[in-house]
């Protein structure tokens, strides 16, 4: 039994590996969670979030879990999230330390949010471009990918915030935080993407049907749906290693751009955090318009 914020959680298996190749244990998860808590919650809370929970590790099943679990303790909430097809679904709160330890000790290793609070589920606070590369284009490619994207937005005074996926490629966000709807922000990411198409159709692509998109940066604009969901900021990957999605700067991203590595296991993360603080702050609290609404 732990205290946390004066809640109590009862753990256990703290010792069990969940990745394997590097011998990173439940502890260290729930380390993890607990110490990068005050840069993740902010942009979690509030929100519907699904887990992906690895009970047997990396290397074991998996499953999503959206609504949130009977057992769960009286300190954790639930909200509305982007639900199914029968309607609104009741998901986890992930709004303090000790609910985040909790996911942690389920090995919910993966949590993943949307675009819109629980309490203004038709409004997404930010409009996201996710770019994933189809083998054999990568991280580099993204990265150039990323800064024309950057380029674009610029042209119509926006700015965006870019952020790894903690897997194979990375998301840029752009800071909303004004009454918007899912179809106007995706409709754009759409119109921004087909824009890069045009002007680079043997390297990206904003089309879906994956036979389409090998050698290209897939730019998925559709996860500006009112029912997709993004793996969160500061999210732990079911990698070999304990990869993070992190947030970057956009120096990083040119250097990328030119090759280098752009790749953050936990421990590096809370390197980062506590020599730059939240490097997705902006994402928060800058107030943006899309045009065309």
């Amino acid at each position: 039994m732990v205290e946390l914020e004066g809640e109590r959680l009862r753990v256990r298996n703290l010792d069990k590996v969940l990745y394997p190749a590097t011998g990173f244990t439940k502890a260290e998860v729930i380390d993890y969670y607990v110490r990068v808590a005050p840069a993740m919650l902010p942009h979690v809370a509030g929100r519907g979030v699904t887990l992906r929970r690895y009970p047997d590790g990396v290397d074991g099943d998996s499953f999503f879990e959206k609504r949130c679990p009977s057992h769960r303790p009286d300190f954790v909430k639930t909200v509305l999230g982007p639900g199914d097809r029968n309607g609104g679904i009741d998901y986890c709160c992930i709004d303090s330390i000790p609910s985040l330890a909790w996911v942690a000790n389920m090995a919910g290793l993966e949590i993943h949010a949307p675009m819109a609070r629980g309490d203004d589920i038709e409004s997404p606070t930010a409009c996201v471009f996710d770019l994933d590369p189809g083998a054999p284009a990568d991280i580099v490619d993204c990265a150039r990918v990323g800064l024309e994207i950057r380029d674009v937005l610029a042209g119509v005074g926006l700015e965006c915030v870019p952020k790894t996926s903690g897997s194979k490629g990375m998301q840029l966000y752009v800071p909303l935080n004004r009454p918007h709807t899912h179809d106007h922000a995706s409709g754009f990411a759409h119109a921004v993407a087909q824009v890069l198409q045009k002007h680079r159709p043997d390297e990206v692509t904003s089309v879906m049907a994956k036979n389409v998109r090998g050698g290209k940066v897939f730019i998925d604009w559709s996860q500006n749906s009112r029912h997709k969901t993004t793996v969160a900021v500061y999210s732990l990957r079911a990698r070999p290693t304990p990869t993070v999605s992190t947030p970057v700067t956009w120096d990083e991203v040119s250097d990328t751009a030119d090759g280098a590595s752009l790749s953050f296991t936990a421990p590096a993360v809370l390197e980062r955090v506590a020599a730059h603080g939240d490097l997705f702050a902006a994402v928060v609290d800058l107030e943006q318009e899309l045009p065309g609404g």
